[in-house]
């Protein structure tokens, strides 16, 4: 099962890499934060980089909630699972879903998604958005991201991911002639 811990915005590499090396196979099978691929410009170049998809969130697949639990018990800082009332509830099958399909066990980035605009719609032409255009709430074309608004454990969450925008066209667009 797929949960969802909450952490301190900023240490989720390090609580991730901590997580690993203190609990058995048998306690916890991955720890990442899932991350999302974009580019920006430095130096007045464009560069890939990756960004936190879920800052402050870290998910965890074991089969022994109990014992991960205990194991989170143990570290001082924030660390905590996500609960619905008293109770620690796994990731739904559709949010499990989701993450495994952008991204794959060993590297949970989701890779940069192109796209154009034709008038109000936007069109991907390729990348893991590509047919997920309805999920899209908003965009933003000088920071190529696109914003998404997911339901993670009870919870709307409102996340970005990479979205570059080659061309825009449409009544918008055209000149008076």
């Amino acid at each position: 099962m797929w949960y969802v811990i909450q952490v301190q915005t900023g240490k989720e590499a390090r609580l991730s890499e901590l997580l690993t090396r203190i609990c058995t196979p048998g306690e916890l099978s991955e720890c990442f934060s899932p991350k999302y691929q974009t580019q920006k410009k430095v130096r007045g170049e464009w560069v890939y980089v990756e960004q936190l998809l879920l800052p402050g969130y870290l998910i965890a697949v074991t089969d022994d909630v109990e014992a991960l639990q205990a194991r989170l018990r143990s570290i001082p800082e924030l660390t905590r699972l996500l609960t619905m009332g008293e109770t620690v509830v796994p990731l739904h099958q559709e949010e499990r879903a989701w993450i495994g399909a952008f991204t794959k066990e060993g590297s949970r980035c989701v890779p940069m998604s192109v796209g154009f605009i034709e008038g109000e719609k936007i069109v991907v032409t390729q990348g893991p958005l590509k047919g997920h255009e309805a999920q899209i709430k908003e965009i933003n074309r000088r920071k190529s991201l696109a914003f998404l608004e997911l339901e993670i454990c009870g919870r709307k969450v409102t996340t970005k991911v990479g979205l570059g925008i080659v061309s825009k066209s449409g009544p918008s667009n055209r000149r008076a002639e």
